[in-house]
């Protein structure tokens, strides 16, 4: 792992970019140096590391004693993306246009997106955990479809926070009755891109004992900003 910058950011949380191999990540840490507990948090569906309302969540989530870790994964991002995602994308775009059925559509791109990222978060996490700043256990937040697949994959998860919206393949719904750890799960109840009835089906198929769902009216971007807090006390009792 290959730190390339830093910087003291206002609420005193240091912000690293940094490289490995091809993976392009950033990491936050809190001001204090004491070795902190890590968070994985991902975006959805292909968008970039430096997503505005990720590196606010990610600020916020560092400033209450975590170490907070983000990449761009296989296909997300800058990153290179293959002919078959980018004409899935073209489809997605016509067919939406057209009010057509969408979900092979989301499913012939999703699923190799998730299968290809969680290599390169497995990765990273090897290598963050070897940073003297860094210390156990791990906790992730962010897109569910990745976040359903690594937990399953990746037993040094000890709790995860999911949000709702984006579209879940297939293969992770069948996967979510394997999740055993705490979950809280973020719902957009006017979401206008997914169906309310899909989230509530998943949620009831984690097989975690100790799971909590919050939902709130609005779209997919509208979620309040009082989650981060709620959010954080989440990870506080699992983590800390």
């Amino acid at each position: 792992m290959h730190f390339t910058s830093e910087q003291r950011l206002d609420d005193g949380v240091l912000e690293r970019e940094f490289t490995l191999g091809e993976i392009p990540g950033t990491l936050w840490t809190p001001e204090s140096g004491a070795p902190a507990p890590l968070v994985l948090m991902s975006h959805n569906n292909g968008l970039p590391k430096a997503e505005p309302r990720l590196v606010a969540r990610a600020r916020y989530t560092a400033a209450g004693g975590y170490a907070v870790a983000t990449i761009d994964a296989a296909g997300c991002g800058d990153r290179p993306r293959s002919a078959a995602d980018e004409q899935a994308r073209a489809d997605l775009r016509r067919a939406m246009r057209a009010g057509e059925p969408v979900d092979e559509i989301f499913e012939s791109f999703i699923g190799p997106l998730v299968e290809n990222a969680v290599p390169e978060w497995r990765t990273t996490l090897d290598a963050l955990l070897t940073n003297p700043g860094i210390a156990g256990p791990v906790g992730y937040s962010g897109w569910m479809a990745l976040g359903i697949r690594l937990a399953v994959a990746e037993p040094r998860i000890a709790a995860a926070g999911f949000f709702a919206g984006g579209y879940v393949p297939r293969a992770q719904r069948q996967e979510a009755r394997q999740i055993t750890v705490p979950l809280l799960l973020l719902l957009q109840w006017d979401d206008e891109g997914n169906p309310r009835q899909r989230a509530l089906d998943l949620f009831d198929a984690f097989g975690s004992k100790e799971k909590t769902l919050h939902a709130n009216p609005g779209g997919h971007t509208g979620t309040p900003w009082f989650e981060l807090d709620d959010g954080n006390r989440f990870l506080d009792r699992h983590l800390k």
